[in-house]
């Protein structure tokens, strides 16, 4: 649930500003919203050396090894020397790694023709001699004037590539190649020294990892410096006085009050206006909460006022990650993958949460191709006699329709979820309205779609959700006025809902898509016959695509189902809020 929350307002006289923000930091309760935008040189500074310490740890992460360096304390007052010189070294690294492909591709292009000078070439024009490379197509390789001397180099696609020496200028039609400006002895040479000097700049930032700790530190510390100031100038100020904005948990205003009294503050604590951007707090059960680093990874957080779908959003995309990947061997894999992780990550990881989820992903994935009997493809597992848990779930026509009632069914709970939160207004009843419409679309798709019959009672569907959405969408004195944004609410909504409904079909057509991507690798292993080494090398390779594909496609369409169709269209929650960061020390 969305937690409520208090605003706070403290004063105190500006000489204790200082001393205050460290006490509030120490509490770690207040979420700070700034009087005015906090600039100051001290600020900017600070911003440049959590730059450079970002940027020398995201080199020297690049190069961390599985068994780091012994660490070691950075000097003093050399942190941002050390850090401009590691990303300076990098950025050469980078720089010379560009020159060593471009003299790559020269040396390419010239190792065909040998290793010449072209310095002394350029000389025979001083003695009377004209020395030129041509492409020649090979039917006329002898189609130069009889006093130039041809010799072929090499041959590609067609063409002759020569060497032509005369002691006079000749015209031909032939393309020319430009002479090289460099010899390929002169070119590899220069390879080798960029080698050299980039081993060199390696093995300078290697010795740096052992700062790889103490960089993380100090940019912790650089980070909670920064926030600090930022709350000092982003005081709102009188002659005297300094005041600061924040929001609190409801349940922490008693703590803040006395703690108050106690620093001997003013202070002032309301409920939030409809103008004030309070912050979001979630707090679930444990099951709920895993939900928690999805919401992290795509950098959502439900608006202060609007519904927590997180029980929802967990409990429909683990049923969509079943159903899209589909396949229980596939469910395994990920759950021994994550197992793995746990193991070799999961002391270092603050927040294991990540780790239960997807535990709970590949269970689902399990049990959907336990019931629909697919286990690294389908065909085979049928071939040798094994039966579906659930037979009709392979049934297409069945599937579809399973997938409209899903639709149907997750948004009516976004539009149920409205009306209590609108009751006792009479907009709630213009949400029922929309849950007829659904139910309505649910028919409909199958009517359209799947061939089947609409039923009588379909009829009533229909006519009380238009009824209820032109007569409650926007209650008024004017009545004309709100039956007419009614029937525009109508009008929006009647086709939006069949189509929403519909569009849960993509999880019949991708999870559909997986399966015949597995049966199609197993086909075209059986196919290479008693090759077992092509036989593993295809399903390997052919498996671990559909693997690594699988939850892009969850990301995309499970997803998506969750934010746009359930979230947004029909739930209200535009994801606009900010997620609640109290100023800790």
């Amino acid at each position: 649930m969305i937690i409520p929350m208090k605003k706070a307002i403290i004063i105190l006289q500006q000489q204790y500003a200082h001393k205050a923000v460290s006490c509030l930091s120490r509490q770690g309760v207040l979420h700070v919203m700034h009087e005015v935008a906090p600039k100051a040189e001290k600020i900017d500074l600070l911003e440049e050396n959590h730059a450079a310490v970002s940027g020398a740890l995201g080199v020297l992460n690049n190069y961390a090894q599985a068994s780091p360096a012994k660490q070691s304390q950075l000097p003093e007052g050399k942190t941002q020397e050390i850090c401009l010189e590691i990303i300076a070294q990098d950025k050469l690294i980078l720089k010379l790694q560009e020159e060593r492909k471009a003299l790559s591709n020269k040396i390419s292009d010239l190792e065909k023709w040998g290793d010449f000078n072209p310095a002394k070439i350029g000389e025979l024009s001083q003695q009377g001699l004209y020395f030129k490379l041509y492409q020649v197509p090979q039917k006329q390789i002898h189609d130069f004037p009889e006093v130039a001397v041809v010799k072929q180099i090499f041959s590609s696609g067609g063409f002759c590539y020569c060497a032509v020496v005369s002691a006079s200028q000749i015209s031909v039609d032939f393309k020319e190649i430009p002479l090289p400006q460099e010899s390929l002895s002169s070119l590899l040479e220069r390879v080798k020294q960029n080698q050299v000097q980039a081993e060199s700049l390696v093995n300078r930032i290697r010795q740096d990892l052992c700062f790889l700790s103490a960089l993380e530190a100090a940019k912790d510390s650089l980070e909670k410096e920064i926030e600090f100031q930022k709350v000092i100038f982003g005081m709102g100020k009188t002659s005297t006085l300094v005041y600061l904005t924040g929001f609190i948990p409801y349940d922490k205003e008693k703590m803040l009050l006395a703690f108050a009294r106690e620093q001997k503050w003013g202070i002032i604590i309301k409920d939030p206006s409809q103008e004030d951007d309070a912050p979001v707090l979630l707090r679930h059960s444990k099951i709920v909460n895993l939900i928690k680093p999805v919401f992290k990874l795509l950098e959502i957080v439900p608006g202060y006022r609007e519904l927590d779908v997180s029980p929802v959003f967990l409990l429909f995309l683990s049923l969509f990650f079943g159903m899209i990947i589909g396949d229980a061997g596939y469910g395994a894999v990920y759950f021994l993958l994550t197992l793995f992780a746990q193991r070799k990550l999961g002391k270092k990881a603050k927040d294991k949460t990540v780790f239960f989820l997807f535990y709970l992903f590949s269970s689902c994935a399990i049990i959907w191709g336990l019931l629909t009997g697919t286990v690294f493809g389908q065909a085979w597992y049928v071939e040798k006699g094994f039966k579906a848990l659930v037979p009709a779930l392979n049934e297409a026509k069945f599937l579809m329709a399973f997938c409209f009632l899903l639709g149907a069914v997750q948004l009516s709970i976004a539009h149920l979820w409205q009306a209590i939160a609108k009751a006792p207004s009479l907009k709630a009843l213009a949400d029922i309205g929309f849950i007829c419409l659904l139910w309505a679309g649910f028919f409909l798709a199958k009517m359209f779609i799947l061939g089947d019959n609409f039923p009588g009672f379909g009829a009533w569907f229909i006519w009380s959700g238009a009824l209820l959405i032109v007569f409650f969408s926007s209650p008024q004195k004017n009545i004309l006025k709100g039956l007419a944004e009614g029937l525009g609410a109508l009008a929006l909504g009647a086709m939006g809902n069949f189509g929403d409904v519909v569009s849960y079909i993509r999880l019949f057509a991708v999870g559909l898509a997986a399966v015949a991507v597995a049966d199609s690798v197993n086909m075209l292993a059986q196919g290479v016959g008693n090759n077992f080494i092509a036989q593993a090398a295809i399903l390997f390779a052919g498996h671990t695509i559909n693997i690594v594909l699988g939850p892009v496609s969850v990301l995309v369409h499970g997803v998506r189902l969750n934010i746009l169709e359930f979230s947004l269209l029909h739930g209200n929650v535009t994801w606009s809020g900010t997620a609640y960061k109290p100023l800790k020390s």
